[in-house]
């Protein structure tokens, strides 16, 4: 490369520092003299890029007009040890993992930081200006962080948002952090609805749903027709706040939509308003293949007739006419109708029975498992607890052999129509009946931080578990829910298994340590979450 006079001074350390200062020297003058010369390089390339970032301008924006200024967020100010603590989080600032892919005894600061949103959330805080580039790039890296990050972002992030396209997801959907008109302002009202980006129309329409919910149906009627699918499907979907029977004449419009989904969800919607005409309809053809067999001096028992075709009114009414891969059409046509009818049709037609006697009667032909996945889907859309309890069985009864389902995600569900407290002693009971094993998804749907019973059952199974020598890393799921649901007030109280127990002959080699490990992490973590919830409250 020839030197011209026209090359500047960084462009010549560039090209020093690309070949080498042994085959460019830098021309004289641009490095400090009595120093090698790699290092004279180094000190004046960082010379030369404090001058370059002096003496920049600002990038002119497109278009020639300066932003709007960003608005204001009215919220409190974060407390500092809360804001410093945030910055930490954001950062990932966990300490070393060890070796051979073990965690550690450092808290996972990264399972942390949608708990400490939560709480700040709660509280009532804005996000310092400071770290919302952070947390916007958190929310878009973790979908599951979205809605409480972009409520702790609020106004302002939403602002930010707009100026870089990495985060066009705050625009799309979620809280929307924006200031909302007043619900009676209707002027307002209406020109945020017709001109403000989705993720505002949704809060606002979620805003004035929970005001009036007339008013917020009347105001989706009036561009109903001209949003895309996919938007009258998350405005659908936000109905479910306050659904009630003013909306059927609504859903059964949308019952004719031109988008599967969209008829889909109403259908599933009107199927929740026990009083509506679909209900009805799914009630009456529910009803048509399930009766009791009364023929004869035997026990009763019930006895199904699927439907035989899925006719256009069927379909119109949500039921899938193809059935998955696998499956027989009568039994998919029956599961979708029992799932849609209301729980209360079936006291009536199948005897007087409540729940749990009728969950109890034999079913002939082999239809008992269709049926009662049904009734437990029915239950959870409905959250119905009587059925609830009923197809949930007690919870020493083995999985195997219980009333209603072997899953554990449909167990979850059914778990999640019962009181907090409920749900909890029922899980607790479930794991000193079986265990740990089967558990992590009933875990999951329990109220946080853990009630003292099902926290006791869990921290006594992983005891058991550490006692029998049982391979340690197939707990680590239930461990890492431990961290984040357990009360911080357990800490004292664990601190006696954080001491490495003697191996047994038959354990997993090194298994100890890594329990004692676990254990260290866990109490050190719930130190953490009350360390956390103090500064938040400072």
């Amino acid at each position: 490369m020839t030197r011209t006079a026209s090359t500047s001074p960084w462009e010549e350390l560039v090209t020093s520092a690309l070949l080498g200062t042994d085959r460019r020297t830098p021309q004289s003058g641009l490095t400090p003299a009595g120093k090698d010369a790699p290092v004279a390089l180094l000190d004046a390339a960082a010379l030369h890029t404090v001058r370059r970032r002096a003496g920049l301008c600002p990038a002119a924006r497109a278009g020639g007009a300066p932003s709007e200024p960003a608005p204001h967020d009215t919220r409190r100010a974060l407390p500092e040890p809360a804001r410093r603590r945030l910055v930490q989080l954001l950062a990932d600032r966990a300490g070393p993992t060890g070796s051979g892919g073990r965690r550690g005894t450092a808290p996972d600061l990264t399972e942390l930081l949608p708990q400490w949103l939560a709480a700040a959330n709660e509280h009532g805080y804005r996000a310092p200006a400071s770290v919302l580039p952070g947390l916007l790039d958190a929310a878009r890296a973790r979908t599951d962080l979205r809605p409480q990050a972009l409520e702790f972002a609020g106004p302002r992030g939403l602002w930010l948002a707009r100026l870089n396209p990495e985060w066009k997801y705050a625009l799309r959907g979620g809280p929307a952090g924006s200031a909302l008109p007043a619900v009676d302002d209707a002027e307002a009202v209406r020109k945020l609805w017709e001109e403000g980006l989705f993720a505002e129309r949704v809060a606002l329409l979620t805003a004035l749903r929970a005001h009036d919910a007339g008013a917020a149906l009347a105001l989706l009627g009036t561009t109903w027709s001209t949003e895309r699918a996919e938007d009258r499907l998350m405005f659908l979907d936000s109905l479910r706040a306050a659904l009630s029977d003013a909306d059927e004449p609504f859903l059964e419009q949308a019952l004719s939509d031109r988008s599967r989904n969209v008829r889909a969800t109403a259908a599933e919607l009107l199927s929740a308003l026990p009083r509506s005409a679909l209900a009805g309809r799914m009630a009456a053809r529910a009803a048509s293949c399930v009766a009791i067999d009364r023929s004869g001096d035997a026990a009763a028992a019930i006895v199904v007739e699927a439907p035989h075709e899925c006719d256009a009114d069927m379909q119109r009414d949500g039921i899938v006419p193809a059935p998955p891969s696998g499956r027989g059409e009568r039994s998919w046509w029956l599961g979708q109708l029992v799932e849609a009818a209301p729980l209360s049709v079936w006291p009536g037609r199948l005897g007087g029975r409540s729940a749990r006697e009728i969950v109890a009667l034999p079913v002939s032909d082999d239809w008992a498992d269709e049926l009662h996945a049904a009734w437990c889907r029915a239950a959870a859309r409905q959250r119905d607890a009587d059925w609830s309890r009923a197809l949930l069985g007690a919870p020493a009864t083995p999985p195997s052999t219980g009333p209603g389902t072997t899953s554990p995600a449909e167990r979850s569900k059914l778990l999640a129509a019962l009181p907090d407290d409920e749900r909890a002693s029922w899980v607790a009971e479930f794991i000193a009946a079986h265990g740990l094993s089967e558990a992590f998804q009933l875990l999951g749907v329990c109220a946080v931080p853990w009630a003292e019973p099902l926290g006791r059952a869990v921290v006594d199974a992983l005891e058991i578990a550490r006692d029998a020598g049982s391979y340690p890393w197939s707990f680590s799921g239930v461990m890492g829910l431990a961290e984040r649901c357990l009360s911080p007030e357990e800490a004292g109280r664990l601190e006696v298994l954080t001491a490495t127990p003697d191996d047994q002959e038959d354990a997993s080699p090194g298994a100890g340590s890594y329990w004692s490990e676990a254990f260290q992490r866990l109490v050190s973590t719930l130190r953490l979450r009350a360390t956390m919830h103090a500064e938040l409250t400072a």
